[in-house]
């Protein structure tokens, strides 16, 4: 069920994530506390205990984040307690989210449980570098 959706360029923005390769991956037997800021695709299969800044997000089955997370797709299997701030989230039938989810287009299976504010994203979500200060635009 797809409650905020433009399909053309989500389908398009959808489609670069899934091919895109998995460039980082958070193995399931660690635990990182920090921010965590990268580039391309990553997949938490442990722990964050901080803010994650990123372009493709993968939040495995038994993932878990404590902390906010600003990307351009988040697809969620895990468990988040946090806000969310992405252009596009799936929320996978396993996915916990407790938190404000502001996207422009938000996807949830049967099974998923999501507990707080639902909003919709303005056209183009700015995202700032920490480190450069650089900012860039996540297109809708």
């Amino acid at each position: 069920m797809a409650l905020f959706n433009k399909k053309d360029s989500f389908e398009q923005e959808s489609e670069k994530a899934d091919k895109e390769v998995i460039s980082s991956i958070i193995d399931s037997r660690m635990t990182i506390k920090g921010e965590l800021v990268f580039e391309g695709k990553a997949r938490i299969d442990g722990t964050i205990e901080g803010n994650i800044q990123g372009e493709h997000l993968i939040l495995s089955e038994g993932g878990k984040i404590n902390g906010n997370v600003k990307v351009a797709t988040f697809v969620c299997h895990g468990t988040l307690k946090g806000d969310v701030r992405a252009s596009m989230v799936t929320a996978r039938k396993t996915c916990q989210i407790q938190g404000l989810i502001e996207s422009n287009s938000l996807s949830v299976e049967p099974g998923a449980g999501l507990s707080g504010e639902m909003k919709v994203a303005s056209k183009d979500l700015h995202l700032v570098s920490t480190e450069t200060g650089d900012t860039h635009s996540v297109n809708g």
